[in-house]
């Protein structure tokens, strides 16, 4: 392995989570857009919070970093995101659950943070069939 692959092997969990935390950032952005509420920085940031907790536990939890592209982790890291989001939003952070707004978040971020991991797998099979 040369040095070149050896240094983007080391990088590619800090993209991965990059990535991750960048698209709950942006569910919860688009939710305070549409709806009008906590639009500033830190208001955007103030509700996501429970949702990055939640993510920082996932991954911990399932070490994703040895694996962060797997699907399987991707799967973990959003069921983990999710339920670990919406109790501490509702428990620690005093705001709403509404059954429209958990439907809304675990469908994104299904799409989110599972399809980006599947969309990366078609990449590299395909790269790896033409090799």
């Amino acid at each position: 392995m040369n040095n070149d692959s050896s240094a983007q092997d080391r990088r590619t969990p800090i993209f991965a989570f990059a990535l991750d935390v960048s698209l709950i950032v942006l569910f919860i952005f688009i939710g305070t857009r549409n709806h009008d509420t906590d639009t500033d920085t830190a208001g955007v940031f103030s509700t996501a919070a429970p949702f990055l907790i939640g993510l920082v536990v996932g991954w911990c939890a399932l070490r994703a970093w040895k694996a962060p592209c797997k699907i399987d982790n991707g799967v973990g890291l959003w069921l983990i995101t999710i339920t670990a989001g919406m109790l501490l939003r509702h428990f620690a952070f005093d705001r709403g659950t509404a059954g429209a707004f958990i439907v809304v978040a675990t469908i994104f971020n299904a799409f989110t943070l599972v399809g980006w991991r599947f969309i990366a797998a078609q990449i590299s099979e395909r790269k790896s069939l033409r090799n």
